[in-house]
């Protein structure tokens, strides 16, 4: 969790807490400094079916950038009609491809039925930001003098303040405003927003589940983070330590980036924009792409397992929990 920099040139802190109310942590911090990939996903179920779902999210990110990265870059079939920078484009396929190993899951488990999470997730091409998030997790820069949200929620108070420009007073009185409109795993297809941003260096971005920023408003953020801008842990921890100061009434996550160094670049910026869903065929393709994560994932325990310890019976077991899984996607699949 301590701030360091990563083998490119941003520098991270995070933590993640459960609270003082929830029995379980239902977040999730994706903290990969190898790929410069960034992400705070926020699970939802009840019965731990939450947690699986924020950590099923995280875990396909970490499968496709660290083994499938290049194959799924170029592969004209996940193309969409957007043209977005390498690593923008591949973190929307991410997006996508998670939201599928959610839902899949949700429907070969009867336990998990209903699970599903937000993300927000963040990756660069140099000195350009990619930032993508479905649900009510954010993303913000921290600025000298505010901070500048670079996320709008996908939750029923945020369509009523659009719809009815209602104040922030008015719409913390509207009923079910807890209630999010997206999110990863719930619907067969995900529409995933997107932003390309400049940076610069020393700039710092921060995200969050709404652990914090519904319990807090953008100018106490603010007020909190503007003090430790030369120590990130303290930032996020002093971050954490608010909402917990607040009832702790869920669980927060926060992840904290600074930009090392920068440079000019001739790419313009991208303004928010909607990513639609996906067609009823590419669903169908990403389903078979999710096996083969979940196959060579297996494949790769299954090595690791032999190396330390060769049984027979324990790969035998392995090899029957990827025909159960296997057969769950094909069984999805086919269902539609």
């Amino acid at each position: 969790m301590a701030g360091k920099p990563t083998k490119r040139f941003v520098r991270v802190a995070w933590k993640s807490h459960q609270g003082l109310v929830r029995p379980g942590n239902e977040d999730y911090a994706h903290v990969d400094e190898e790929h410069a990939v960034f992400a705070v996903c926020d699970g939802m179920g009840g019965h731990q079916a939450g947690e699986v779902a924020s950590m099923t999210a995280s875990a396909t990110l970490v499968d496709i950038y660290s083994h499938h990265a290049s194959e799924f870059a170029s592969d004209p079939r996940l193309s969409y009609d957007r043209t977005l920078p390498p690593s923008g484009d591949l973190l929307v396929k991410g997006i996508r491809l998670a939201n599928r190993a959610v839902y899949s899951a949700a429907r070969a488990d009867q336990s998990l039925a209903g699970m599903g999470t937000t993300i927000v997730a963040v990756t660069f091409d140099n000195e350009m930001l990619s930032v993508a998030h479905v649900g009510d997790s954010r993303a913000y820069r921290l600025e000298q003098k505010s901070l500048i949200p670079l996320t709008v929620d996908h939750s029923w108070v945020s369509e009523m303040q659009k719809v009815h420009n209602l104040t922030r007073e008015e719409a913390s009185s509207v009923v079910a405003k807890n209630i999010i409109t997206r999110a990863l795993g719930v619907k067969e297809f995900v529409e995933v927003d997107y932003r390309l941003i400049k940076t610069k260096a020393d700039e710092i971005y921060l995200l969050c589940s709404d652990g914090l920023c519904g319990y807090a408003d953008d100018d106490e953020i603010f007020q909190v983070a503007r003090n430790h801008r030369d120590d990130l842990q303290k930032l996020v921890d002093d971050l954490v330590q608010m909402a917990n100061d607040r009832g702790g009434a869920d669980n927060v996550t926060i992840i904290a980036l600074q930009i090392l160094e920068s440079a000019d670049s001739n790419l313009p910026e991208i303004d928010l924009t909607t990513i639609p869903g996906e067609s009823h065929e590419l669903l169908q393709y990403e389903d078979s792409l999710i096996a083969k994560i979940a196959e060579q994932r297996l494949l790769r325990e299954q090595n690791q397992v032999t190396a330390k310890q060769p049984n027979k019976f324990y790969l035998a077991l392995i090899f029957a929990a990827f025909i159960v899984l296997a057969g769950a996607v094909i069984f999805v699949s086919g269902g539609k």
